[in-house]
């Protein structure tokens, strides 16, 4: 079993963005000394739901200051910029990381962000195929050039070209059908989402792997993710209250502040409720309830690969303190289990 920790660089109060950004950075580094696989950051525009706009950059900047721990995005999002561009960065970090980068990707939402970027909405709805698909190409030959619908350049040396054979390790989000179909048709694992409970992950597991098999792909031969909120406590009431007294809040303001593109409406859940459900499904409580959820988790849906979140309480002293907690009383505790 792989676990790692999420970070959204999640603004919970108003203030310095610095100080938040700063904390999240300490938060990745935690995670190397706490005895974590892997530390992944997430990408976001415009809104305090997190505050880093560029994982790639972040993600540069943490591989330099760890040695051993992997380092991914979750996600850097397709749809906002140009694949090549993208594979480029991926393979810079390849090289000089000593392959400890891992690239996630995926499509984004219908944001506003698609007009600041120049990118348009049909770079969202219609073209998130071909841009993998470009960038996949990018990742695995010398020479790449375009005739697509919505990527069209003459043939180009790949420079630098990746040190990782066949390509860097890349993972793709997934929210629909359609997306784990094209993850299984390149042979590239799925990232699934908080949002997702455990019949939901193992739902799309499913529909992967008859993808994968139509395709002639071997459906077991990749390692799924799956991100899941994680906070120990003393006891489970004890994490409970800490979530629910600080995730609403920071969710009604995150998530409201989403503006779509071209003014389609979109719901939003609850925050109260959603964070109940999340306390629900995912590794929330004492360190044998984490480690309990997990566990079956891991059992009902086949995914031995965890992305955690671990900022639920507030940002700073709160995260530093739930890593070193999960890092000592879970993940050795989890590990014996699954062996």
């Amino acid at each position: 079993m792989r676990v790692g920790i999420f970070l959204l660089a999640a603004q919970f109060d108003a203030g310095d963005h610095g100080a938040v950004l700063t904390a999240a950075m300490d938060a990745g580094i935690a995670a190397e000394e706490a005895g974590f696989d892997e530390a992944w950051i997430a990408e976001h525009h415009f809104v305090p739901y997190g505050l880093c706009p560029s994982a790639v950059t972040f993600a540069s900047m943490l591989l330099g200051r760890t040695h051993r721990i992997g380092v991914g995005t979750a996600i850097s999002v397709l749809s906002n910029q140009h694949p090549v561009a993208l594979g480029e960065q991926t393979a810079l970090l390849d090289q000089l990381s000593g392959g400890r980068f891992t690239l996630g990707v995926g499509r984004g939402g219908p944001w506003v962000d698609l007009e600041v970027f120049g990118t348009g909405l049909r770079r969202h709805d219609e073209a998130f195929a071909e841009s993998l698909d470009l960038l996949m190409r990018w990742l695995t030959h010398q020479r790449v050039g375009a005739e697509g619908e919505h990527f069209s350049f003459r043939k180009v040396p790949v420079v630098p070209r990746p040190r990782t054979y066949p390509h860097p390790p890349v993972i793709v989000a997934c929210t629909s059908r359609e997306t784990a179909s094209l993850a299984a048709r390149h042979g590239l694992p799925m990232l699934l989402g908080m949002h997702a409970d455990d019949a939901e992950k193992a739902a799309m597991v499913r529909t992967y792997e008859c993808a994968a098999s139509a395709c002639g792909r071997d459906p077991k031969a990749v390692e799924h993710a799956a991100a899941a909120v994680a906070y120990v406590a003393d006891t489970r009431r004890e994490a409970v209250e800490v979530l629910r007294h600080a995730m609403p809040k920071w969710l009604r303001r995150g998530l409201s502040a989403h503006v779509t593109v071209d003014g389609r409406q979109r719901h939003m859940r609850d925050p109260v409720d959603y964070t109940d459900f999340l306390c629900r499904v995912h590794p929330v409580g004492a360190p044998a309830d984490c480690v309990r959820r997990l566990s079956r988790t891991a059992e009902r849906t086949g995914i031995n690969r965890f992305l955690l979140f671990t900022e639920g309480a507030g940002a700073g002293k709160a995260t530093l303190e739930n890593v070193a907690r999960l890092g000592k009383e879970v993940l050795p505790a989890l590990r014996e289990a699954a062996h």
